[in-house]
């Protein structure tokens, strides 16, 4: 499904009624009702990585939906398509680069397998907070890269929610020095993982929908997925009590929609604003929803007897420290993410002069 023209007929209709309205047109009416009888209609399957029923992650998608159709009148039809109902959620990337399928919801960090640089756009450890994320990306060279590496493979992607930083995972046992990870069984996710595998931990990515099962049955020692709203809609808090902060691994999750690029570039620009739009307005949906939702969340599992603690100092630094050995080794296999990862660097560098110095300490 791509892009149709309006039938001629309703075009006629349409120019017959202003011509009803009036008997002498002007030539900017005529050349108006030219462009509106030739408007195309965007009809678009977008597959998604995520289910529409969880919060954050899978609404901001199904958000989409309803949004492009609102912003532009009707015109733009970009229909939520659950996990599977199209292709396997790991094989949209390539769906949506063969031109198979018109566009996807996912976050960056799922294809590291294609791009490892696109892991410097999803979950990123000791990153930066949401504001400073989306200003790197927008003024400090992210997009040009990000760009860079979704053309490569005919895609257009545009950065289209984001979410607050997660937990840092769910444990069966306390997590009280270093050692304690080494041989602990854990799903984690993207670079997060390799992290905890410099520390001894035996890391493994599982789907959403398996992670539960294998904590419940001990096939897993702990995990962590996402913020405590989906974290709690998910029911980790039945097989683990012991739930970490901060999120060091995810300080911020930016989410995309990904567009074919030929359909891409078949829009015209009013279209192009208007699928831009729709991505400025999640972006502000999902910072504003995820802050809220995790008040209720954080009150309803301490109520349901999950004990909430704060990973030291010392641990902390270990996995800073691990973190800059994962990057060093990703810096010197990759180009692009040597590249990335830099100018993210310098960009916090400067920043921080800002940063120290114009927010309060909370």
């Amino acid at each position: 499904m791509g892009i149709t023209a309006r039938p001629f007929w309703l075009g006629a209709i349409l120019a017959g009624m202003l011509g009803a309205c009036s008997s002498e047109q002007s030539p900017e009416t005529d050349k108006a009702s030219a462009e509106l009888s030739d408007r195309p209609i965007v009809q678009w399957r977008m597959a998604s990585t995520y289910p529409s029923s969880l919060i954050i992650l899978g609404t901001m998608g199904k958000r989409v939906e309803s949004l492009a159709r609102d912003i532009s009148g009707g015109s733009i039809d970009i229909r939520f398509y659950e996990p599977g109902a199209l292709a396997p959620p790991f094989e949209i990337f390539d769906a949506i680069s063969y031109g198979a399928l018109e566009a996807g919801w996912s976050t960056p960090g799922y294809w590291a397998g294609r791009e490892p640089a696109l892991q410097l756009f999803s979950a990123l450890p000791f990153g930066p907070s949401a504001e400073e994320y989306l200003a790197w990306f927008d003024y400090g060279g992210g997009r040009a890269l990000y760009e860079k590496l979704y053309h490569r493979h005919n895609i257009h992607g545009l950065i289209c929610g984001i979410s607050p930083p997660e937990a840092a995972g769910w444990y069966k046992k306390p997590i009280n020095k270093v050692e304690d990870f080494k041989g602990l069984k854990i799903r984690f996710f993207g670079l997060g993982g390799k992290v905890l595998e410099k520390l001894g931990a035996s890391v493994q990515l599982l789907s959403g929908g398996d992670i539960f099962p294998a904590l419940e049955l001990g096939t897993i020692d702990g995990t962590e997925f996402s913020v405590p709203a989906v974290d709690l809609k998910m029911g980790f808090y039945q097989a683990a009590k012991h739930y970490y902060f901060p999120g060091w691994h995810q300080q911020s999750t930016f989410f995309e929609l990904m567009i074919n690029l030929d359909q891409w570039n078949a829009l015209n620009a009013t279209q192009q604003a208007q699928i831009e739009a729709v991505c400025s307005s999640n972006i502000r949906y999902g910072l504003s929803q995820g802050e809220a939702l995790q008040i209720d969340a954080m009150r309803e599992l301490s109520e349901k007897g999950v004990e909430f603690h704060k990973f030291s100092p010392e641990i902390l630094e270990a996995l800073e420290t691990a973190w800059g050995e994962v990057a060093d080794e990703l810096s010197a296999s990759n180009a692009d993410f040597a590249t990335g990862w830099e100018s993210l660097r310098q960009f916090r560098a400067g920043h921080r002069v800002w940063r120290e110095r114009g927010y309060l300490k909370q």
